[in-house]
């Protein structure tokens, strides 16, 4: 490569990271594993597993975005986003969340319940946190589980390993 598209590849990403990065307010991700960080997790997951939308909604920041790579489905807004969760959550599954951590930033392994009780992986929801709240939500196919070290099923409520 030459200096010149080594110089323009550096403009393209610093001005595309200014896109992505937190507001002049100056907010920035709590500290991982802070009780800041640790409050709005638990948030996050209390309203995910009680299908809360509202509570869902309220997390999010006014320019959140959420991905669903590889599909090409991208939301952006708190209002949209609350749009998507509507129906998903209107389904009366059961969801559970394992935490874990993606690119320094909480993640979770999603599972729903089967008809047993079993609770079958639905893939990998990654969150960025800005101040108190989600600014970015990525969610990615159950195959990644085994990178996080999470199984592909986890045994029904009260049964023992």
């Amino acid at each position: 490569t030459t200096v010149e598209s080594v110089t323009s590849a550096l403009k393209r990403a610093r001005a595309s990271l200014q896109t992505r990065l937190p507001s002049a307010a100056g907010e920035h991700a709590p500290q991982p594993g802070s009780p800041a960080e640790n409050a709005i997790v638990q948030r996050f997951v209390t309203a995910y597993e009680s299908a809360d939308v509202d509570a869902l909604v309220a997390l999010l920041t006014d320019d959140v975005f959420m991905a669903m790579p590889p599909m090409l489905c991208e939301y952006d807004g708190p209002e949209l986003v609350g749009r998507f969760f509507q129906p998903l959550f209107a389904r009366r599954a059961r969801y559970h969340l394992v935490p874990t951590r993606a690119n320094g930033q909480p993640a979770f392994g999603l599972y729903v319940s089967d008809t047993t009780g079993t609770r079958r992986a639905t893939g990998l929801s990654a969150v960025t946190l800005v101040g108190g709240r989600i600014r970015e939500r990525r969610h990615f196919e159950a195959s990644v589980l085994p990178l996080f070290g999470l199984p592909a099923t986890l045994p029904p409520v009260g049964s023992r390993p």
